[in-house]
């Protein structure tokens, strides 16, 4: 299961700088828009101090964390929606992605150029939404034309269907994204609107807890309030002089300002939970590793996870909480300590899980 986050906001905004954060890359993150035409995409490892305690016990020859695609798409224009500023092109990028990390402008810099219209905060973020919100009513209305036709064949699904898009679409016009509807929507209707969605407020690296930090955070805190969404406040250009730096290095400044978890670790780890996901691991053999699962996901599915074969012939899973591993201190101790259990078909894997899966080739 790959997973793709997409970084979405207006032009010069700073998401190719957080994408830069994120990913350690060198991506073009210049003074105009459409500095990003092709969507870079970069391959993130969660960072997860859980993994590296449970490898202190087990001892492996690697260990190898769970992963997660970030796709940094090119700056959103007002029109996009008609195609203005290659709004088709970007438009589509974003359908491609399982979630949207939105960026909000809200640091102040003479030297990085607003767009014509384009003004910081909360406005802003409405442009990209109204964008969005009229290119799922223009793919309603599209599919309505073609349930039109096929309610000529007499099939009663066409006639529910109808109904269902009628609802959205009211909703669509009273600027009520797809995602906080109860509609029922049709299984192939993928709207942008639906995507969950995080916002990340840029912030300058000298505003993070003043009083005039909080002012401009709030008006977007309480939009994301509404939605049951999250604000991540992230200086994107301090967090990428981080990214640039050898890891102790980095640390060391992060205490030095008085901070205990670097920005886009938040945001990384945010991502996970928007997503729904929940990690489990394996310590089976030389290697020691974390894998991502939707909650709720049962034993089999997540032996799947690992290969398809294991899916197919599984017989059970033995299993210990991450928790009671590290008490423990040894694999053989939990076991003595009967803290393993033996889990069959039904068993939803739980986060923090240490899995041993038995199967049939």
């Amino acid at each position: 299961m790959s997973l793709y986050i997409g970084i979405i906001g207006l032009p010069n905004v700073g998401k190719s700088t957080l994408f830069n954060a994120l990913t350690k890359s060198s991506v073009p993150a210049l003074n105009y828009p459409f500095c990003t035409i092709e969507p870079n995409v970069g391959v993130v490892t969660i960072p997860d101090q859980r993994l590296l305690d449970v490898a202190k016990i087990v001892k492996p020859k690697t260990i190898t964390g769970a992963v997660m695609h970030f796709v940094d798409i090119a700056g959103l224009v007002k029109g996009a929606s008609r195609g203005d500023g290659l709004g088709n092109q970007f438009l589509a990028h974003i359908r491609e992605v399982d979630a949207i990390i939105h960026v909000v402008r809200l640091f102040e810099d003479d030297n990085v150029s607003l767009s014509p219209g384009q003004t910081g905060g909360l406005a802003d973020l409405e442009t990209i939404d109204t964008e969005l919100l009229l290119a799922d009513i223009q793919a309603v209305e599209t599919r309505k034309e073609k349930t039109q036709r096929l309610l000529k064949t007499g099939e009663t699904r066409y006639k529910a269907e109808m109904q269902q898009l009628d609802e959205i679409l009211v909703l669509l016009n009273q600027g009520i994204p797809a995602r906080n509807q109860e509609s029922v929507f049709p299984t192939d209707l993928h709207l942008l609107t639906n995507k969950p969605v995080l916002y990340v407020a840029n912030i300058s690296e000298t505003d993070s807890n003043s009083e005039e930090s909080k002012q401009k955070l709030a008006p977007l805190v309480a939009k994301a309030s509404k939605e049951h969404s999250e604000v991540i406040p992230i200086a994107a250009g301090l967090e990428a002089e981080f990214a640039e730096l050898p890891a102790e290095e980095a640390y060391a400044f992060l205490q030095e300002l008085g901070c205990t978890e670097f920005g886009v670790h938040r945001l990384i780890h945010a991502s996970v939970e928007l997503l729904g996901l929940l990690t489990f691991y394996t310590v089976k053999g030389v290697e020691t590793r974390a894998w991502l699962v939707p909650d709720g996901t049962l034993a089999p599915q997540a032996a799947g996870k690992i290969h398809s074969d294991m899916e197919r012939g599984f017989i059970r899973a033995e299993v210990v909480s991450s928790t009671n591993l590290l008490m423990a201190g040894s694999l053989a101790n939990a076991r003595e300590q009967g803290l393993v259990r033996i889990e069959g078909r039904d068993y939803p894997i739980a986060c923090g899980d240490v899995v041993l899966f038995r199967f049939n080739v």
